[in-house]
């Protein structure tokens, strides 16, 4: 069966953009009118409308394939699905629980102990809230570092997500609990047809003893995994790693060996120069959680110093229980804000780069850069459909990437589709 989109302002993503649309936040040009199309779960057309793309004009694809079903894309805007490169799904359980408190405090006092009474049924109930949150947002593959992953990838597979679930470890007895799971979740996602890939999740440098990390780094390299780290979130943590280890938390995780793997480091806020070459050096990607960080008065990442540097940047939510949602439009907005807000300069991180960070940036970080992300022939048929014709859009033709970044909202989101299987359809 395959899907055709007709006649929708499409923002492929790809670098530049295609097509005779307009020119948008970055460089070349980055939308157009025209058309994307599926068969299965690989995307086989996207073109403007009238000619060109990649098989002829969509009246000759549409010649060529009678049996797809057409979905009129007048008013609506089509763009890759978007990618949230760290989250604790199931948090959505302490989704107000405690709130306006520093980092340690929260989750030294709420957190932590309610984490500990927690089954794997529970964890399970709040994944499904969470998931189902991402997936009518918009959100179509997310990156999960929990307890018991093994029980939320057995949620993922029923609800249609794609996910990167990272089973978490932390000094002491959790160790014990990560062993057990990390088998148990490879084993769902071998069944899950490719939308399921693991990673280890080494909880913080301040939480993993070099003996614990040491431990998980030898599963990963057993089963050929990358890795999922906090990273210099707050300053207590580089206190923390000061006084035990004599070095920043960057290159505590450098020294243990962690960053051989491929690797994701959540918030990365405070980092010296040298972090920032280190991230480079390693091909680590710094994943942004501005909201989170807001909310805990974390501090703000540098993201254009790490972006100027070379390092790749995507951006994710965190858990409900610091944002409080699972939003990415909202996150795309906020980063774009604070970033100009922190360097007193309207001009940085512009649209453009922030909705990269969301969906190209993301894929990269994830290892599937130029299957995810993009809307493209051969791609993944990880695909949004957004409705444009709310009154907050007008006049959404001035630019849609702005649009997106600054004006839409999630519940703008009025269809979805992942490996080409519809999750969302309000149409």
């Amino acid at each position: 069966m395959k899907t055709l989109i007709k006649g929708a302002v499409v923002v492929p993503m790809t670098e530049g953009g295609q097509g005779a649309g307009g020119t948008g936040s970055g460089a070349g040009e980055t939308w157009f009118v025209g058309s994307v199309a599926w068969e299965g779960n690989k995307i086989v057309y996207v073109g403007p409308d009238g000619g060109g793309g990649a098989e002829g004009g969509v009246d000759e694809f549409i010649a060529a394939n009678p049996d797809a079903e057409v979905i009129d894309g007048r008013g609506r805007l089509v763009m890759p699905g978007l990618v949230n490169t760290h989250t604790h799904v199931a948090m959505t359980l302490m989704r107000n629980a405690m709130d306006d408190v520093p980092l340690m405090k929260w989750l030294n006092e709420k957190i932590w102990p309610l984490e500990a009474t927690l089954t794997p049924d529970d964890i399970a109930r709040g994944a499904r809230v969470g998931i189902e949150e991402m997936l009518a947002g918009g959100t179509t593959t997310m990156v999960d570092m929990y307890w018991h992953e093994a029980a939320i990838a057995k949620v993922v597979k029923e609800e249609g997500i794609r996910a990167v679930l990272c089973p978490c470890f932390v000094d002491g007895e959790k160790m014990a609990d990560f062993e057990a799971d990390l088998p148990e979740t490879l084993a769902v996602a071998e069944e899950a047809g490719g939308r399921i890939t693991v990673r280890i999740g080494p909880h913080a440098a301040y939480t993993c003893s070099p003996e614990t990390m040491r431990r998980g780094i030898e599963l990963a390299r057993k089963h050929g995994l990358g890795a999922h780290v906090h990273l210099s979130e707050t300053q207590d943590e580089q206190a923390i790693v000061k006084e035990r280890y004599g070095c920043t938390p960057t290159e505590y995780l450098r020294d243990q060996g962690l960053f051989e793997l491929p690797t994701m480091a959540a918030h990365s806020i405070h980092l010296s120069d040298g972090d920032i070459e280190i991230l480079r050096g390693a091909g680590v990607t710094a994943v942004h959680n501005p909201q989170s960080n807001m909310k805990l008065a974390s501090g703000a990442a540098p993201v254009v110093k790490l972006l100027e540097a070379g390092v790749n940047v995507s951006l994710g939510t965190d858990g409900a229980a610091s944002n409080n949602d699972l939003d990415m439009f909202d996150e795309m907005r906020t980063a774009a804000l604070l970033a100009k807000h922190t360097a007193a300069d309207p001009s940085v991180l512009p649209a453009w780069e922030v909705l990269r960070m969301a969906t190209a940036n993301g894929a990269e970080a994830i290892g599937m850069g130029g299957e995810l992300g993009v809307l493209a022939q051969g791609a993944l048929a990880d695909v949004v459909m957004v409705d444009v014709t709310g009154p907050h859009w007008f006049p959404a033709e001035n630019d849609p990437v702005s649009a997106l970044v600054y004006s839409a909202k999630s519940s703008d989101v009025c269809g979805v589709w992942v490996d080409g299987e519809a999750r969302l359809r309000k149409f």
